[in-house]
């Protein structure tokens, strides 16, 4: 009753019958790399190779997750598959990022960025009004009402209104325009954007880019993959990491001889160093810029994060304001703040923002051209960074909870500052300037000369320290050669974020192994 069909050729087949009817060898992938390895002997050579790989990606390096890093990681997964070293633990001192060392959420930031994820949470009575009301007006100005949507590649209009009122709010009334306000995934994504934005030229003509030493690793990456020319400024370890203006005059001086310098970059307060440039300095520097006709870059994602009481935040536009019309009128400058840092520690989110000032119009719609390629910033980032420029006011139901919380990480972080550098001068081959602010000591450290004829073998003589810190102690630093140093000195970058009583047991492991390192090559006095 029932008549059996024929197998119908899989496609595989079909297309197998098809290649050989048109007298033509074909195989399907798989078959296609096993048969050409029969045929040559061997597979296929790869296109993309260290020897056809961009140039400028090689020249690329990053210290905060360099080789120490990638080395601690190894030795954490050995000891949790039972491995034995002198420690039971690595304690990463390596990179600012506060929620790994432990730092708690600030509860009001997560609350916003909560009610904006999961909007159903709006009929919670767990959730204070306060919170519920910013979270309405960020939802209003998505699209769709949702954080899953894209933004204008700017971003969202409500929370660059709201970030050129904090800017007003804190440098006491300057004008902030809401449209030269751009938010970032992060302070890196702006500065990378203003750098392509600067860098042209060929030979001599090449931008020079001029930055501190020591610096945030960042910029020599980002100079290293555009092709730019690295223009050294050395900060003044005796004087504090002061940034001394006839060192800005040698550098400019010596660069032009073989590039065009165009823009100078400042971290203030400084990464690694910890200093906090006073308003006089800054006037310098804008000054100097004004005179030499250069872009300036200002790094402020540390504002918050100044612990000397002797010691205060100016940004770069205010000071700008104050010197008058002339210079605040003309001089290009381009400030940077994060999420990451501050007393939210908000790295995950990838929030940030930059103004631009004094930008020409044109230019001005090529930045926002390249800007829409990035389509936008994460809108969770974006929402987190609403918070930190419009947090609780003293009238708001979360103020008290929120103020308590943000006074709390800044004091401990504060004591931390103090207790670092109080231990560390102690320790015979080491001095520490005051961290002064942000979230890092960069102490100098005596490396004996047989240790340096040693290491000279095959790196650098403070990975040589580093690494030798991290295997015989869990400790992980990051070498000052990362950073830039001058010639002959030798430095190390630590965070002060591990809880205060892991700091303790971090600067003693460290103060006992420098003494050990010292008496092994013979130079304790």
């Amino acid at each position: 009753r029932f008549t059996r069909q024929p197998r119908l050729p899989h496609c595989a087949d079909m297309y197998r019958l098809q290649s050989l009817a048109c007298g033509q060898m074909r195989f399907i992938t798989a078959e296609a790399k096993a048969s050409a390895g029969r045929l040559e002997g061997k597979l296929r050579e790869k296109t993309l190779t260290l020897d056809t790989l961009n140039p400028q990606v090689k020249a690329v390096e990053y210290a905060v997750r360099g080789p120490i890093v990638i080395k601690a990681g190894e030795i954490e997964r050995y000891l949790e598959e039972g491995g034995t070293k002198p420690f039971s633990e690595v304690i990463k001192a390596n990179i600012g990022d506060a929620h790994a060392m432990g730092q708690q959420p600030i509860t009001f930031l997560r609350q916003v960025v909560a009610l904006c994820t999961f909007p159903e949470l709006m009929d919670s009575p767990s959730f204070p009004e306060d919170a519920k009301w910013r979270a309405r007006r960020i939802l209003q100005g998505c699209g769709g009402h949702s954080l899953g949507s894209y933004s204008a590649s700017p971003g969202v209009e409500c929370i660059r209104k709201d970030i050129a009122a904090y800017i007003e709010q804190r440098d006491e009334g300057v004008p902030s325009d809401w449209e030269n306000i751009y938010l970032t995934t992060g302070a890196s994504d702006g500065i990378m954007t203003i750098l392509r934005l600067l860098v042209s030229g060929k030979d001599s003509s090449r931008t020079g880019v001029m930055i501190p030493i020591p610096q945030y690793p960042l910029y020599s990456a980002a100079i290293s993959e555009m092709d730019a020319v690295q223009v050294n400024y050395y900060l003044d370890e005796d004087n504090c990491w002061a940034l001394d203006i006839n060192e800005l005059y040698r550098a400019y001086q010596a660069a032009k001889l073989h590039c065009q310098p165009r823009v100078i970059c400042i971290i203030n307060p400084g990464n690694p160093t910890g200093q906090v440039q006073s308003k006089k300095c800054i006037e310098e520097v804008l000054h100097f810029a004004y005179e030499e006709n250069l872009f300036v870059m200002s790094d402020e994602v540390y504002q918050d994060n100044v612990y000397t009481p002797d010691c205060q935040f100016h940004s770069f536009k205010k000071v700008l304001y104050e010197m008058g019309p002339e210079y605040f009128n003309s001089v290009e400058l381009a400030s940077f703040h994060s999420t990451s840092k501050g007393y939210t520690g908000e790295c995950g989110f990838r929030g940030g923002y930059m103004e631009v000032i004094n930008m020409d119009p044109e230019v001005k719609a090529q930045m926002v051209k390249l800007l829409s390629v990035r389509l936008c910033p994460p809108l969770a980032g974006q929402a987190a960074m609403d918070v930190i420029v419009n947090p609780p006011q003293p009238d708001e139901h979360s103020y008290k909870q929120f103020r308590q919380e943000k006074s709390s990480v800044l004091g401990a972080l504060a004591d931390k500052a103090k207790l670092t550098e109080q231990i560390l001068n102690a320790v015979p081959g080491i001095k520490c300037n005051p961290v002064q602010g942000a979230m890092y000591a960069f102490p100098r450290i005596f490396i004996p000369p047989k240790a340096v004829e040693e290491a000279k073998a095959s790196m650098q003589p403070d990975m040589f320290y580093c690494l030798r810190l991290l295997e015989e102690t869990g400790i992980c630093v990051v070498p000052g050669s990362g950073f830039g140093q001058k010639d002959g000195t030798y430095h190390f970058r630590m965070t002060i974020l591990p809880s205060i009583e892991k700091l303790k047991v971090l600067l003693g492991k460290v103060r006992d192994f420098h003494i050990r390192f010292l008496k092994e090559y013979s130079a304790l006095e």
